[in-house]
Order: structure tokens, then sequence, then C-alpha cells
């Protein structure tokens, strides 16, 4: 079963999950990674759940129309939206403090 490390605060939080897991799923059951993920939409509308792949990337699947549009540029970075992955392989994710506008969305 994949190990999922997250950081997030500071913290490292880790866990195991079944394989095909949805962490946003996961997290709206309040299971691991809830309350640490930072989520709204869960369909890839917002970019709340965005998060910086640190290891474990060249097992996911490429990003989506979804991603591609919410992210942008940020793809290149390694960021991802973690509503749309499926999770079969351990993974390292790190969610910034503050959650990422949507590309294209104007700064404060």
């Amino acid at each position: 079963m994949p190990i999922v490390l997250l950081h997030k605060n500071g913290q490292v939080y880790r866990d195991e999950v079944k394989a095909q897991t949805n962490l946003v799923v996961r997290a709206g059951i309040k299971q691991f990674p809830y309350p640490n993920l930072n989520y709204q939409c869960g369909m890839g509308k917002c970019a709340t759940c965005a998060c910086q792949v640190l290891a474990g990337g060249e097992h996911l699947a490429p990003p989506n129309w979804k991603e591609k549009k919410q992210l942008g540029d940020r793809l290149d970075q390694g960021f991802r939206l973690v509503c749309q992955l499926w999770i079969e392989h351990d993974i390292e994710l790190m969610q910034p403090d503050v959650p990422l506008p949507p590309a294209g969305a104007a700064s404060a």
C-alpha cells in the first residue's frame, strides 16, 4: 500500500493508504490527510488543493486539462491538483501554507 508524506506548515504527516486513493476524497470523509490538506471543490476548479510533488511524480498520470488550466506554468515546478490524482505508489507532497490562486488570477 502506498505511503503518503505531506509537508505542511513546517510539519510532516505520514500515512499508508490503499492503492487508487484520492486524498481529497479521504479528507472529505475525515481520514488522512484530514485536517491538514487544504481543499475546496474537489473537482479541479479552484486550485486550493495544489501541492508540489517532491517524490513519486514519475508514477502519476500526466496532468489533465483541469490541471493545465488551473496551474499553468506551475506544472513545470512540480505542482499538481491533489483532487485529480489517484495514488498508486509512494508519494511525497508539499502544500504551501497559503493556497495558490488559479493560473491567470489577478494577484492582490
